[in-house]
């Protein structure tokens, strides 16, 4: 067995026990031995995935089972860097509600652990494993204020819907062990790639698949788990359960339907167009009416998983792939910039919230500028960002999705284009909404905005980053189309 592939899942493993057994000992209040610990962890971790990276190769091991080529890793990379974020945001704001025991860093790191896994997968059961180990982390984590009526709801409604999405995909992906014989992916491709297989049976197992996958993406119809659950937990876990979690969800939709199933192409990309139109309508629409802040992010979550799956849709066009690498690229910087950014925007609900008050509705952020300039220059940025405004990364990212379907020159793609672009300018409405409360009201709170040295910096790295990936996106995107094109090369 090839350990070298499985390095930083197994130390990630290690110091998860590591971490939860010091952590018995730990007086301090603010956990702070706990925090540097898990930060070390993660940060060791994000080196190894970059060092793999960098290195190039496809390795496999566990019989095959696991694969870690370029895609895995850059996307490791990301998810762990996300998560180091995450606990710094976090921090305060958990302490001041006895959240911040040892079972939130152990938990992160287990939900790390379960991405990492999926980012990882060569096989349905490991798929499977990874998204099991995931979600039940997030599960636990949603319900981790235990006096907390909202928080133990949301995590009651997410268990349900979520076991019953697991069931969806279990489903399908029996169905295609059946039809092919194998689980290993790659044997999948090759047993449909033969044209022996009764398509029927296909069929019916790919819808199973891709309402499992869509509803891990929070896209419609599948959608009603995201707005509750964003709203009903705590802050701190809705930022964990927004930021990684949608890079696994890119990750196992690119190994099923491009790595194993794209012999089925023409058939899930139509699939994934009413999935990506319903997601960005809805989405879009629905977050117009809302004046709770995380469930206004919730809808825009929504419909920016619709957009990114747009990058999906051009595989096969006219009996050829030309368009593919390009679209699943697009796809990738798209997911990668959109969790950045999401990050820095709950950091910044996360910063004015404090002991007994939640910076949840949109009035909380009425006058902000007037109370702290800087503040509010950066979460306009992040606003600006999503709603995909210049020289902002939210722009050139979905730039980046419309060119790799409007090259297609089929019509349908360009009216897709255009149907995409008319429900962006109707997105754009809430977040300019923000701003306009942020920069033009009078401010309904007068407390002073308190936050430690490493918040401040993070905050402001993480919208100075915004800015300057949408100047400058060409080594990002790079990286992202280096990581597709070995990935669809093995």
């Amino acid at each position: 067995m090839n350990w070298l592939a499985i390095y930083p899942e197994i130390v990630l493993l290690v110091m998860a026990c590591v971490i939860t057994l010091v952590d018995l000992w730990v007086e301090h209040p603010l956990r702070t031995p706990t925090y540097l610990l898990s930060q070390a962890t993660l940060a060791v971790v994000a080196a190894m995935h970059f060092a793999y990276f960098d290195g190039g190769a496809t390795l496999y091991a566990m019989q095959r089972m696991v694969v870690t080529d370029p895609l895995g890793h850059l996307l490791g990379f990301f998810a762990t860097v996300a998560v180091m974020i995450t606990l710094a945001y976090a921090r305060a704001y958990a302490s001041e509600r006895e959240m911040l025991k040892g079972e939130l860093f152990t938990l992160s790191l287990l939900s790390l652990l379960g991405i990492s896994v999926m980012l990882a997968a060569n096989n349905f059961l490991m798929i499977y494993l990874g998204l099991e180990l995931m979600s039940l982390s997030l599960y636990a984590l949603v319900a981790l204020r235990r006096d907390h009526a909202p928080a133990t709801e949301a995590a009651m409604k997410y268990f349900v819907l979520g076991a019953l999405a697991s069931g969806f995909l279990l489903y399908g992906l029996s169905m295609m062990y059946g039809a092919t014989g194998s689980l290993d992916i790659p044997q999948v491709f090759k047993a449909i790639a033969a044209g022996t297989i009764e398509k029927s049976v296909l069929a019916f197992g790919l819808v199973f698949i891709v309402a499992g996958l869509a509803f891990k993406l929070g896209a419609v119809p599948f959608h009603m788990w995201v707005p509750d659950v964003y709203q009903g937990a705590p802050t701190a876990v809705t930022l964990l359960v927004a930021g990684a979690p949608k890079l696994a969800a890119f990750a196992i939709t690119f190994r099923l339907l491009v790595e194993g199933l794209s012999g089925l192409a023409v058939d899930w990309q139509q699939m994934l167009i009413v999935l990506s139109v319903g997601s960005m309508a809805l989405g879009n629409l629905a977050a117009i009416a809302q004046t709770n802040l995380k469930r206004m992010l919730a809808y825009s979550t929504i419909a920016h998983m619709g957009f990114m799956l747009l990058g999906f849709t051009p595989t096969v066009v006219s009996s050829n792939t030309y368009s593919a690498a390009n679209g699943y690229s697009s796809a990738m910087f798209y997911v990668v910039t959109y969790v950045f950014t999401t990050l820095g925007t709950f950091g910044i609900i996360l910063l004015l919230a404090r002991r007994g008050y939640e910076a949840e509705q949109i009035d909380d952020l009425k006058g902000l500028a007037s109370r702290s300039p800087w503040y509010a220059g950066v979460m306009a940025i992040f606003m600006f960002s999503l709603a995909g405004i210049p020289p902002t990364v939210g722009f050139y990212a979905k730039l980046s999705v419309l060119q790799a379907i409007i090259t297609t020159n089929v019509t349908g793609y360009i009216v897709l284009a255009v149907v995409a672009v008319l429900l962006s300018l109707v997105g754009a409405y809430y977040y300019i909404r923000v701003v306009k409360v942020m920069y033009f009201d009078a401010p309904v709170q007068t407390a002073p905005i308190v936050a430690s040295g490493e918040v401040r910096t993070l905050l402001s790295l993480n919208g100075a980053a915004i800015l300057l990936f949408g100047i400058l996106p060409g080594g990002l995107m790079a990286l992202c189309a280096q990581a597709v094109v070995r990935a669809l090369g093995t």
